[in-house]
């Protein structure tokens, strides 16, 4: 999902958006670890002053080798909180609470990413500050930025599936597992979100299974089930996650009464499917009607440059974020709810 196959034509359309805008833009990195290096990527091939701090001396070669000066990299953060006029933060999921609310009361603006924070009362608190200092507050809710996952929200708003009965996803595949938290936190939070997106609301109710293959204490592998309550019914949602499935997997499924689709984020152009299936009421049954299969083209664009392009945008305009600090709390609430539920048995109502 994260290749950097669109990244040209995603610069050049960059640099064809009144660079001069966000020319001025003191931006400071914190973080340098296995993303960090990709915002680091972005960041540097964007029209803003960066700054970048890492605990880690040795992590701020890559830095270096892109060209920047000495002057502008440091182990100590600290030392830029004056300086700078917004702040990237890519760190453990720990330590999001502290720093985001130094930069917030500094008078900074805050790109966080996911989760916010672990806990969904200090995500408000954030949320709460950053409107008490008037600052931006943007949560690392990368899918939202993905051409086709606006190309489905479009489409569920526009009535083009009908009524949504089904939301499905999968985000597996074999890879290291996360030392800050457990794979509802890693991974599970990137659909949860999104489909909190798609259906704008939060569930109703929350069942999830988890389980910790690896004895490290943080699940491994869960599946978690929504319930998203609207006028024409209840929408069921399922995310499944873990750290084991052979291959790598980024697929989401939309079940409606008129229209379904499939949209793999692995692909990087072609990524949806729809059909127009239906099921038609003859007398006492049901049949079932395939119809016609089309590929959505989507537009080859970085989602990870195109959250950094928003945020800047948001900075110099001060319009809202497209996923902002409440997006953050309502993710965080709904994995409390999974981690309660998986540890009671038990489905849990969020209010």
């Amino acid at each position: 999902m994260r290749s950097g196959g669109g990244m040209a034509s995603s610069l050049a359309r960059f640099n064809n958006h009144d660079a001069q805008e966000f020319s001025m833009t003191k931006v400071l990195l914190l973080g340098l670890g296995r993303w960090g290096v990709n915002h680091l990527r972005n960041l540097n091939a964007m029209p803003v002053e960066l700054y970048v701090a890492e605990v880690d001396s040795k992590r701020l070669e890559p830095a270096r080798k892109l060209g920047l000066p000495d002057a502008r990299l440091t182990t100590n953060y600290k030392d830029w909180v004056s300086k700078v006029d917004c702040v990237v933060v890519v760190t453990p999921a720990q330590t999001h609470f502290p720093i985001c609310k130094e930069f917030l009361e500094a008078g900074k603006d805050v790109f966080v990413e996911k989760p916010i924070t672990l806990i969904s009362n200090e995500a408000q608190k954030l949320t709460d500050l950053a409107a008490k200092h008037k600052r931006i507050l943007q949560v690392g809710h990368i899918f939202r930025f993905d051409p086709a996952s606006q190309w489905l929200r479009d489409a569920i708003h526009a009535g083009q599936f009908g009524r949504v009965q089904i939301l499905r996803s999968n985000f597996s595949g074999f890879k290291r597992p996360r030392n800050d938290s457990g794979v509802m936190f890693a991974d599970a939070i990137h659909f949860v979100d999104l489909f909190n997106y798609f259906m704008g609301k939060t569930p109703a109710r929350v069942f999830a299974v988890t389980q910790d293959f690896l004895g490290r204490g943080m699940e491994d592998a869960s599946l978690l089930s929504l319930e998203y309550k609207g006028d024409r019914g209840v929408t069921w949602a399922t995310v499944e996650t873990n750290y084991f499935l052979p291959g790598k997997f980024r697929e989401v499924t939309v079940i409606g009464s008129e229209l379904s689709a499939v949209c793999d984020y692995n692909v990087s152009q072609y990524k949806i499917k729809t059909f127009a299936n239906r099921h038609v009421k003859e007398g006492n049954d049901f049949k079932a009607i395939e119809g016609t299969l089309h590929q959505v083209e989507s537009p080859p664009e970085e989602p990870l440059l195109a959250e950094l392009r928003a945020f800047v945008d948001s900075v110099q305009t001060r319009k809202a974020p497209r996923a902002n600090g409440a997006a953050g709390v309502d993710s965080v609430r709904v994995l409390e709810a999974a981690l309660e539920s998986a540890k009671t048995g038990r489905t849990v109502e969020l209010k």
